[in-house]
């Protein structure tokens, strides 16, 4: 039998490709998820797309969905989710399925928490049909009011939103069955990530609404002072770790942060958007009172990251937002 922790990374793509592993993604008509799809598509993986299209699209889908496996359905529903174990031999899963978005987490906690369910079912049914890889889309937010900064993965948490709650519940689950059944499981914390396909509604994200309200010639606005800092992660480098997990042979069983570690104040986010869209004169950032208790500072130590899946982010701020800023110009 090959040995495979000792052939090249050259080598390892070429049996890949001969055996074309299938890789099932839920959450995949998600922002995130579908760029994975498209990413692992071109990687010649098979993909499953599985998604209740309860924040997800089939527009983000639109270019890849004659060649993937779409799969309408709820990873909360266990029946739902066995089908597709049962019928199709998977190779890898990536967890992605999750209630998003601030407003719309904080406005339905009851349907986060049943999040839950599904993280119980994909571990589950992962460990019954002997899943390769399991990777899990946590989130910084475990973090709530950090403790300490930058923040690192065996630090301290301070989880308290439900959404939080149940992202580092996820994690927990992911470590204890690796513990107990050796399922090869890993847990990304992805901080402030943007770029196509984000939505940006009110139900959306800094970086899309700031996007919208600059094209449309309204001033971002910017709640509170604008010096509360976060880390912005453009989605090819997201997706680019996110990749590299696979293959990566230490990340078993671990909680990995995936940021750039460059923390960024959301004042310098809206006047970088609004010089890149050519606005400066003509827009400043409107600053109203914040009646939300949000957090002050957010980033991570990537340390981590750089030793277990040897990947630092290659995009800077500006080029990421440039591109972003292109794609929202050609849906407007």
């Amino acid at each position: 039998m090959c040995n495979l922790t000792l052939i090249s990374s050259e080598k390892l793509c070429n049996y890949r490709n001969m055996i074309r592993q299938t890789v099932l993604v839920t959450g995949g008509a998600g922002f995130i998820g579908s760029h994975l799809c498209q990413r692992l598509l071109g990687k010649n993986f098979k993909v499953i797309c599985f998604d209740n299209l309860s924040t997800g699209s089939l527009n983000n889908l639109q270019k890849i969905q004659p060649h993937i496996n779409f799969i309408k359905g709820d990873c909360n529903d266990y029946n739902q989710l066995k089908i597709v174990f049962e019928k199709n031999k998977i190779d890898i899963v990536f967890h992605y399925a999750a209630v998003v978005g601030v407003k719309r987490t904080l406005e339905n906690p009851l349907a986060v928490l049943n999040d839950l369910e599904g993280i119980r079912h994909i571990l589950e049914l992962s460990h019954l049909h002997q899943i390769k890889k399991v990777i899990f889309a946590s989130s910084s937010e475990v973090y709530g009011e950090p403790v300490e900064i930058p923040e690192v993965e065996d630090g301290h948490v301070n989880a308290k939103l439900p959404y939080a709650v149940v992202k580092l519940a996820g994690e927990k689950l992911m470590e204890a069955y690796f513990k107990m059944y050796n399922l090869n499981t890993t847990s990304l914390r992805f901080f402030n990530v943007y770029g196509p396909n984000q939505e940006s509604s009110d139900y959306g994200f800094v970086v899309g609404i700031f996007i919208n309200q600059v094209l449309e010639n309204i001033a971002p606005t910017i709640f509170g002072d604008g010096t509360q800092t976060r880390d912005f992660v453009y989605i090819e480098d997201n997706i680019e770790a996110a990749l590299l997990t696979i293959d990566a042979p230490l990340t078993a069983g671990e909680v990995i942060n995936i940021g750039t570690g460059r923390p960024v104040t959301i004042l310098d986010l809206a006047e970088e958007i609004i010089e890149l869209a050519d606005k400066q004169g003509i827009l400043k950032p409107q600053f109203i009172e914040s009646n939300r208790n949000d957090i002050k500072h957010r980033f991570p130590d990537v340390s981590k990251m750089q030793k277990l899946l040897k990947f630092r982010p290659h995009y800077k701020l500006s080029e990421g937002l440039s591109q972003t800023l292109a794609w929202y110009k050609k849906i407007t």
